[in-house]
């Protein structure tokens, strides 16, 4: 809908209040003066406005043309089609189903998830394939074949979206493909540089999992993690970036001036220096049953693929994180109730001021505090929490259908077998940090103070989250993996 604000019977947001109940998928842009700008600005939140234009927007082919363009688009990606893509059969509670969708959805890759037990078509599809639901979970593609119990990678070779590498050195190596290690993406492969970037799961990170960004700088309306994501490889890859995915790395190796990255499938890659912007993975809760329901009920991160199956259930969020109240917004479209379970007395000083606004106007959130979930109970899925707060010691069971957990962020560089100094907690220390260790000195054998974003290894960066003393916000990582492309010419 394009809409005036100022139309003979009706004002413009009014309209789009009761057109976006009949049609909530439709694309809202809004005309204005200068003078209703303000109302613009709060109907990006009474009807999730997507854009506002002032008047005049002469010429149209820079000001009007390029944004009905771009709406166009994004809806045109979220639009479904009489399907013809991928099927995947499964249950609906398996960890194994659950860890395709992830995959699936995480690499922007359209598919339909068919749960045996409630849908008459997966029946059908198994008998008519000759499978049984011991061969489940079942993958089937559009030119009719099939595979049964697959892995990630046997997905991606039969779908064609692991290409191999093409160079013989690269000028620069990126290992992690979320916000950083896009945003370094496209200002290498933009700067000429030979480019590599390598994704052990899906790009985007777990910003990429976000289903709203609302504190991002140029998009008033706020974006999915999915969208900026596909923005940014898409970007990336007209630029001239190469992708790798799902590869992990399992070493890095530096001889003659060179780095050799060691794949744990496939060959050895050599470059002239390596960006690491492998991110943070959720902590995993060690309290009893969460490890029998992980994937079929419990869920790390924002599990936006799950969402659906949480209609009208009843939904708990562990963590009082920005990407815990995202999800906690999120999943409250579908859930008859979410609550938001958190160890402090309030949010304010662990989440944005905007989020905990947003929540506060939700009326089936519900924050519980001072808290923590001490049990997970079920027979094929998660069925109860047991609750228990942290100063009286009193515990309740209740009811859950499922768990999102967002605590913690552990750094993931498990894999990491350079003599890259670590702080304690494991993220990478970088430039004048790393003088507070005392291996440094054995370790650094050049005439120069490392770079603001060099690790202890010469020529070898780290950015994003994975770096020690990082913001963990989306844009600050964006900043540093564009930065790190600086160091990587002064290198």
């Amino acid at each position: 809908f394009v809409c005036d604000q100022r139309m003979p019977e009706m004002e413009g947001v009014d309209f789009l209040c009761r057109a976006v109940t009949i049609f909530p998928e439709a694309k809202r842009v809004l005309l204005t003066a200068y003078s209703d700008t303000e109302a613009a600005i709060k109907a990006i939140n009474d009807v999730q406005l997507d854009y506002y234009l002032m008047k005049p927007w002469d010429p149209p082919e820079d000001r009007l043309y390029p944004v009905i363009d771009g709406l166009l688009d994004d809806w045109q990606n979220n639009y479904v089609a009489e399907f013809t893509g991928i099927r995947l059969i499964g249950f609906q509670f398996s960890p194994a189903s659950h860890e395709i969708k992830d995959y699936l959805a995480g690499n922007l890759i359209p598919y339909r998830f068919l749960d045996v037990e409630r849908n008459t078509e997966a029946a059908d599809l198994i008998k008519m394939n000759k499978q049984t639901n011991s061969d489940l979970p079942l993958v089937l593609f559009e030119d009719g074949s099939l595979i049964s119990k697959p892995s990630i990678k046997q997905i991606a070779d039969k779908i064609g979206i692991n290409p191999q590498i093409t160079n013989h050195i690269y000028d620069v190596v990126i290992i992690g493909a979320g916000p950083a290690g896009l945003a370094a993406a496209v200002y290498g492969a933009s700067e000429g540089l030979k480019t590599l970037m390598i994704e052990r799961k899906a790009p985007g990170g777990q910003a990429g999992t976000s289903s709203r960004i609302e504190n991002y700088l140029g998009f008033p309306a706020g974006l999915s993690g999915a969208d900026l994501t596909r923005r940014a490889i898409t970007q990336a890859k007209r630029l001239g970036d190469e992708f790798l995915s799902p590869q992990s790395v399992s070493d890095i190796r530096q001889k003659d001036g060179y780095k050799t990255i060691v794949l744990e499938d496939g060959p050895d890659i050599l470059s002239r220096s390596v960006i690491i912007t492998t991110g943070v993975d959720y902590r995993k809760l060690e309290v009893p049953g969460i490890n029998d329901f992980t994937g079929a009920g419990i869920y790390y991160g924002a599990a936006l693929t799950e969402a659906a199956a949480c209609t009208d259930k009843e939904v708990y969020v562990l963590g009082g994180g920005n990407s815990a109240g995202q999800a906690a917004v999120y999943l409250s479209k579908f859930a008859k109730n979410v609550y938001i379970v958190i160890r402090k007395n309030s949010l304010v000083s662990t989440m944005s001021a905007y989020l905990i606004a947003q929540i506060e106007d939700i009326h089936n959130i519900t924050l519980i505090i001072d808290t923590e979930i001490t049990f997970a109970a079920g027979e094929n899925s998660l069925e109860k929490l047991t609750l228990t707060n942290v100063s009286t010691k009193e515990s309740e069971m209740r009811s859950a259908d499922a768990l999102y957990i967002f605590i913690g962020a552990k750094p993931y560089t498990d894999w990491i077998k350079l003599d890259i100094i670590k702080n304690d907690k494991d993220f990478i220390e970088t430039g004048r940090d790393l003088n507070a260790y005392d291996s440094f000195e054995k370790i650094w054998k050049l005439n120069r103070d490392p770079f603001l974003l060099e690790t202890s290894c010469s020529g070898v960066f780290a950015a994003g989250d994975v770096r020690a003393g990082a913001m963990n916000r989306v844009a600050s990582a964006v900043g540093e993996g564009s930065m790190a492309i600086s160091f990587v010419h002064k290198y």
